[in-house]
């Protein structure tokens, strides 16, 4: 995921930052516990698209 993009880009729910997770290929925004998903090397934001996360995902990533 390009840097510049990563700056860019924030949550479209909370208009906070979001943190990319290399391995799962997903954008993390914390304060709204979601994960959007990338595909083909696009971010999908789209609220219906991303997975909500758990309390212990978020901790992993502190």
């Amino acid at each position: 995921m390009d840097k510049k993009i990563l700056d860019i880009l924030v949550c479209p729910v909370t208009k906070g930052p979001l943190i990319y997770d290399k391995k799962h290929q997903e954008l993390i925004s914390k304060s709204a516990q979601l994960a959007y998903p990338i595909r083909d090397g696009i971010p999908i934001m789209l609220e219906d698209e991303a997975r909500k996360i758990s309390v212990e995902e978020l901790d992993k990533l502190k």
